[in-house]
């Protein structure tokens, strides 16, 4: 209470009591209730007033803060596209071996050697022929293998 001790305000109580009197303490008394009352209040609604203008202040600043993210995002934006980046990279290198003197094969095709026709032929026949295992009598170990006869 305005870090007054007790024996402070005992004393404050005593003077009172002799300047204004014992028929109007109470009135007076009453008086600096509402008094202080209102001076509590006035200054409540102050600290809410200031708090929300600084509030406001700081989410100003935050607006502003984003805007400005939301500006350099959108400059940067048409600068780095990946796809484009990518493609031009993929060109310059083409471009780089055709000005170099070799030759640029089509993207879709492939240098594969194909077999001709008689190795064609060679390779079905190598795999109709009877295999060296085939042209064995089959062994009595094999009848475990296909199971039990009836």
């Amino acid at each position: 209470m305005l870090d007054m001790s007790w024996g402070e305000v005992m004393l404050i109580g005593g003077v009172a009591l002799i300047v204004i009197g014992p028929k109007d303490l109470p009135k007076a008394l009453r008086t600096l209730g509402q008094v202080t009352t209102k001076v509590r209040r006035m200054a409540g609604e102050f600290q809410s007033q200031f708090n929300e203008a600084i509030r406001e202040a700081e989410l100003e600043e935050v607006r502003r803060d984003v805007e400005g993210m939301k500006r350099s995002v959108d400059a940067a934006r048409p600068a780095f596209n990946p796809v484009d980046t990518i493609r031009n990279e993929i060109r310059s290198a083409v471009e780089g071996r055709t000005a170099s003197g070799e030759a640029v094969k089509d993207a879709g095709s492939f240098d594969v050697p194909r077999p001709t026709p008689e190795q064609q032929v060679a390779q079905v026949q190598a795999a109709l022929a009877p295999s060296p295992a085939d042209d064995a009598p089959p062994s009595h170990a094999s009848k475990s293998e296909t199971g039990p006869t009836p």
